[in-house]
């Protein structure tokens, strides 16, 4: 008798914890904060525009330190890669897309399997062109690249920022290219952090 009665508050805890959870998540999805009731992400707000994505701090989107350039009116301006003390090197940019179509960076993905990371920019490389080595984009334990995901559908007119992280070439090495799959390589300095 005892066992049944526990049994049924403990079904009747896990009953409540269900339904108190699936009424948070009704909370939290009825639509966009600004009142307007619409839940599709990708369609903006009545009197709203769309915004991109805003860069990370400490990044100035108006210094441009290289340009590649790829098919489709696809392009990346640079903004910074800087080398820090940990060993890392980070290259900040702002992805433009100025064709027609919708961009899905199938091609930037690594061939590396290990990577998991999809719709990314983990096929990008550094190369350090006076000691003839290229550093890979870093990943992290589960296999997830340290640099840009979730470039799956940039429209047309839409600007995205990227970044990748890399292994830091010798402290001698000043000078470093960028390159991404399918897109002009941009050479740029390399600053200290």
């Amino acid at each position: 008798m005892l066992r049944k009665k526990t049994g049924g508050a403990i079904g009747a805890r896990v009953t409540m914890l269900l339904v108190g959870s699936l009424l948070a998540l009704t909370a939290c999805g009825g639509g966009n904060d600004d009142g307007s009731g619409s839940d599709d992400p990708k369609k903006p707000s009545a009197g709203k525009e769309a915004e991109s994505p805003a860069a990370p701090d400490g990044v100035d989107t108006k210094q441009v330190v290289g340009e590649l350039k790829g098919p489709n009116g696809i392009e990346i301006a640079l903004h910074s890669a800087v080398r820090d003390s940990g060993g890392f090197v980070t290259v900040n940019g702002t992805l433009s897309n100025k064709g027609e179509r919708t961009f899905r960076a199938a091609e930037w993905v690594s061939g590396e399997t290990a990577i998991k990371s999809k719709s990314s920019i983990a096929g990008a490389t550094l190369v350090d062109p006076n000691g003839k080595k290229r550093y890979l984009v870093l990943r992290d334990t589960d296999g997830q690249c340290l640099c840009t995901t979730g470039l799956s559908d940039v429209k047309s007119g839409e600007t995205r920022p990227v970044f990748a992280q890399f292994p830091a070439p010798p402290k001698d090495v000043k000078t470093i290219e960028f390159h991404v799959p399918s897109m002009s390589p941009a050479r740029v300095e390399l600053s200290e952090g």
